[in-house]
């Protein structure tokens, strides 16, 4: 086919000319700005020096020194430090903290603090050499604290020394002013104690009770009250008799009243409780158990309504009388391990004797 030249085929030729040139100029290229201010359409690169030309030599700042060394002609080229003391530098005093150089008390470290602890032996931690190693070695144990110094027991006017007592500490014994250390009441004593505050008994705790032989008490009691606010004359005795004297009124006697007369129990007269004497006083006879505080005799109950109901043997026309000391006399049998009364013996003609006897076989003397 010919080459046929029209018009189109010039104009297509003359734009594409155009666009070829405006690639190497930049009157298409919008200009953008630099810094805000100066407008550019392109940016030269920097010029190559030509070989053989001198080289212009770098700028350093340099700050004013007392010395120079390496710079010739004078010149600074860095500064120099000061020179350090031979002591070295005290950095506490330029932090404000007087130390030994400035005439104050040297400053301990931490670390200066806790060695002479470890070789004093008063550090509160564990010393172990070989940290680090598989074998480490436990070089000094930890020191125990000191306990608090015991507290000073009061005395009372009369020269006893008195143990506090607070809810869950043991019972403390007196101790005389003449010497001793203090007793701990044993664990049978302060539950028979805490039975009879239990059951509403008034008592009180008193000095050991000793006059040589069988007269021996180790813990006695005074009582001054019953169950139930029945009064009773202060009688000593052990803590055991005296629970099981208590536990009588309360079960036995009192209910009894009410029944035959309508009244309750308003007092037990008792007619002794300790006493350092033999069996009925006579010498030849065995220690009695109000040696040990172990009996108790009982001559006359007062009722609520006045009467009173003596223990001596009635006639024959004292029925409420004789039914009331024959159901109280025979149900103690219950709670003491001895029971004798008007009809036993001469001797017990005008009370009632109450003890806790230690019997083989357990064996109860009720007559």
């Amino acid at each position: 086919m010919a080459y046929c030249f029209s018009p189109w085929r010039f104009a297509a030729a003359l734009t594409l000319s155009t666009a070829l040139s405006a690639c190497s100029t930049d009157a298409l290229i919008p200009p953008g700005t630099i810094d805000g201010s100066t407008r550019v359409g392109a940016i030269a690169p920097p010029a190559q020096p030509q070989p053989g030309a001198p080289q212009p030599a770098a700028t350093i700042p340099v700050e004013p020194a007392a010395e120079s060394y390496g710079a010739p002609n004078g010149l600074h080229s860095a500064s120099v430090p000061p020179a350090s003391p031979e002591d070295g530098i005290n950095m506490d005093e330029g932090l404000g903290v007087a130390g030994a150089s400035s005439g104050g008390d040297p400053v301990v470290g931490l670390a200066e603090e806790q060695a002479a602890g470890i070789a004093e032996g008063n550090t509160s931690q564990p010393v172990v050499d070989g940290i680090g190693t598989d074998t480490p070695v436990l070089v000094r144990q930890p020191v125990q604290p000191m306990p608090p110094a015991p507290q000073s027991v009061p005395v009372e006017s009369e020269g006893r020394q008195v143990a506090m007592l607070r809810p869950g500490n043991p019972v403390m014994r007196d101790v005389p002013s003449s010497g001793g250390t203090a007793d701990v009441m044993p664990a049978a004593e302060q539950s028979c104690r805490a039975q009879l505050r239990r059951i509403g008994v008034t008592f009180r705790d008193i000095p050991r009770i000793d006059q040589g032989g069988s007269c021996r008490v180790d813990y006695p009691i005074k009582i001054t009250g019953l169950p139930g606010g029945i009064g009773v004359n202060e009688t000593t005795l052990n803590c055991q008799v005296a629970l099981a004297f208590a536990q009588w009124v309360k079960g036995e006697v009192n209910p009894s009243a009410r029944a035959r007369y309508l009244s309750g129990v308003a007092k037990i007269q008792t007619m002794g409780g300790y006493s350092c004497r033999r069996m009925n006083s006579r010498s030849s006879n065995p220690w009695s158990e109000h040696a040990r505080g172990n009996a108790i005799d009982i001559g006359k109950i007062v009722l609520k309504n006045g009467k009173e109901i003596d223990v001596r043997k009635k006639g024959f026309f004292a029925f409420r009388e004789k039914g009331l000391l024959k159901t109280v006399r025979s149900d103690s049998c219950r709670y003491f391990s001895t029971v004798l009364g008007p009809g036993s013996d001469p001797d017990h003609w005008n009370h009632f004797h109450f003890d806790l006897r230690t019997r083989k076989s357990g064996y109860r003397h009720c007559n």
